[in-house]
């Protein structure tokens, strides 16, 4: 059967209006307009906080603190010596900056802070460019003869 203008259909429930409380008998929500008998929920004006359990001690409230949540906390994107030797010897790349490490995927946020650690080894020379360094990730890169470049090195001067 085509579908035309003389045979369309709503949807099932499309067509109904949106319960009214509070208008009468005759509504099917009369009376106590869905709001039970006496009470603090039936009340005008009632609204109760989330959670809230009838004024028995909440359960967020019950559970016990733990730890502490460091605001100035810095998190890097880590760089494996191993990883850098799979790229380099995939994509044939002699140079890792940032833009090029997102392409390929290992730094997943915008502007996210990268450092390079010696998980791994590292055979080829290839120059890298990074927020921070371990001392042996720094040597390692070097002794294969390649560089390791600090990002904003200005800011923080390379030991």
């Amino acid at each position: 059967m085509a579908l035309n203008l003389s045979n369309l259909k709503a949807p099932k429930k499309a067509n109904e209006n949106k319960k009214r409380v509070g208008r009468g008998m005759g509504s099917g929500m009369g009376k106590t307009s869905t709001r039970g008998h006496k009470g603090q929920g039936s009340r005008s004006g009632s609204s109760l906080m989330r959670g809230f359990e009838g004024g028995q001690m909440p359960l967020h409230r019950r559970m016990p603190k733990r730890g502490f949540t460091n605001i100035f906390r810095v998190e890097y994107a880590v760089l494996g010596l191993d990883t850098i030797a799979e790229l380099v010897s995939t994509g044939g790349e002699s140079e890792l900056t940032l833009d090029v490490l997102k392409a390929k995927g290992v730094v997943k946020k915008r502007n996210g802070l990268v450092k390079v650690l010696a998980n791994g080894e590292l055979k080829t020379a290839v120059t890298v460019h990074a927020h921070k360094f371990s001392k042996a990730a720094q040597k390692a890169i070097e002794d294969a003869g390649g560089k390791a470049i600090l990002i904003g090195a200005e800011a923080t001067p390379a030991a």
